[in-house]
């Protein structure tokens, strides 16, 4: 299996294992502690096994830094959304799987996003494992939508959607937030505080593979694999808008 498939199979499995514990009793923070757990301990099991020669940095696990000598790198996020995932019935919570390589001063290679409650999964080879029940969505309508975060939302919200003449719509997960642009459903994604390599890693590499623009706030390049994993801002948006949303958010 070449690391595109890989990525979207381990996402998607672990997407079913995660709405497998999702019904057996557990709510909250405890769900939210079982999943990430027991996720990770997927996802680390089966890359060991299946790409015993790759690193792997994960949100649940210990950080070790021999990656940083590493060709090849996988970096997970074994539930994106844990607090959204702990509510019965929110969707707006993710599986990240990307692969980041060195080659070419280091790029993200391949990258899924699972959106295990609407039964779909995102790959950067422009595939979509379809889900089996229909795709639940909102319409765009008729004017731009910019999605942040239902917790953290950055100062300058407001300000980014009056410069595209647009609305904000928050959201959970930044996985949700970044696929519902790549669907259509939003024009932008910005995000301000609190983000790590993991958390945007896999939705930027399928959004780049949809054409989208994705960068920090100030409009340069998001770097991955760093000693330092905080990674706290982003913008993925589609390209036509790109200069207007920075001119924002990079204002201060």
């Amino acid at each position: 299996m070449d690391d595109r498939a890989l990525a979207g199979d381990l996402a998607t499995a672990a997407g079913e294992l995660l709405l497998q514990i999702r019904v057996g009793g557990l709510a909250g923070k405890q769900l939210g502690k079982e999943g990430d757990m027991r996720s990770n301990e997927f996802l680390m099991a089966q890359l060991a096994n299946r790409r015993p020669d790759d690193a792997v940095l994960s949100e649940e696990s210990a950080d070790d830094k021999s990656r940083l000598h590493a060709d090849r790198v996988w970096i997970v996020d074994p539930v994106d959304g844990t607090r959204e995932y702990g509510v019965p019935g929110r969707t707006d919570w993710a599986v990240h799987v990307a692969l980041w390589s060195a080659e070419g001063g280091g790029t993200l290679i391949a990258g899924a996003v699972a959106l295990p409650a609407l039964g779909i999964t995102y790959v950067d080879d422009d595939s979509v494992i379809e889900p089996t029940d229909g795709l639940a969505s909102s319409p765009r309508g008729e004017w731009p939508r910019v999605v942040v975060s239902g917790s953290r939302p950055p100062a300058f919200s407001q300000p980014v959607a009056d410069a595209i003449g647009g609305t904000v719509l928050q959201m959970g997960s930044a996985g949700a937030k970044a696929m519902a642009v790549v669907r259509g459903e939003a024009d932008a994604y910005v995000h301000a505080g609190g983000q790590y390599e993991w958390d945007s890693a896999a939705p930027v590499a399928v959004a780049e593979a949809k054409g989208l623009w994705c960068g920090r706030i100030d409009g340069s390049p998001l770097v991955y694999n760093r000693d330092d994993t905080y990674l706290p801002d982003l913008v993925i948006c589609r390209p036509e808008l790109r200069d207007k949303i920075i001119a924002v958010t990079s204002a201060g």
